[in-house]
């Protein structure tokens, strides 16, 4: 992946979608405000019971162009199963040193789906080594200032997230772009509710506990710091 941008905030997902489910309102603030936004997917997810390779990539496309996403690639790694090997902490270490990020995000640690735990701990190990001095891996060595985590998770639970953020005014667009990907959550799906019904159900639930309409949870395995209390709801 040569001449690689520098990137404000790189979301890695474990699969097409899984940004947009987890955090596609907090990809379009960051938008908002200017912020150099990537994804990296870091494998193809398929196969799929209604989805194909070129599918795929078409509805990553058009979510990508909904999402105005600056940067997006796919690290080439299996589908379902995805390992947090050496060679794929390298390859992840690599790009991280080249682009820069000041934040990772990253799949929430606790999930039923084994690529997404992969991916967790990937992402974990590959922020350590991007930082590592005499090695072969590409550009100069690099740690990012935090890793935040996003649920996409395959779990019945009720998550006690370290904030939530308010996505009223993002929901739409971001219906729009998990809607992009008609083959995973439209095709061959129960219509009564619909799992977009049933998405805006739990965006509402996050809201309503912090007095918004629609809220997108996270955590975090280090500290929050704040410099004022100003921009709490």
């Amino acid at each position: 992946m040569p001449n690689l941008p520098k990137l404000d905030i790189l979301v890695i997902a474990p699969h097409p979608d899984d940004a947009e489910l987890g955090m596609g309102g907090a990809i379009l603030k960051f938008k908002a405000q200017d912020k150099k936004v990537g994804v990296l997917d870091l494998t193809s997810g398929e196969p799929t019971p209604h989805g194909s390779l070129g599918l795929r990539a078409a509805e990553t496309a058009k979510a990508t162009d909904i999402l105005g996403l600056d940067w997006r690639e796919n690290l080439g790694l299996p589908n379902r199963s995805l390992q947090a090997t050496l060679e794929a902490r390298e390859k992840l270490a690599g790009v991280i040193r080249q682009q820069r990020p000041r934040w990772l995000f990253a799949p929430y640690w606790v999930d039923a789906h084994p690529d997404h735990t992969a991916a967790t701990e990937l992402v974990d190990a590959a922020r350590f080594w991007a930082k590592l001095s005499k090695t072969d891996m590409p550009a100069e060595p690099f740690h990012p200032e935090r890793i935040y985590n996003y649920y996409c998770v395959h779990l019945k639970m009720n998550p006690q997230p370290a904030f939530i953020l308010d996505i009223s005014d993002e929901w739409e667009q971001k219906l729009a772009a998990i809607a992009a990907y008609e083959s995973q959550f439209i095709t061959g799906r129960p219509t009564n509710p619909s799992f977009l019904d049933q998405l805006r159900d739990e965006a509402a639930y996050w809201g309503k506990s912090i007095g918004t309409k629609y809220g997108e949870p996270f955590a975090c395995r280090e500290p929050l710091g704040l410099s004022s209390m100003s921009e709490l709801v």
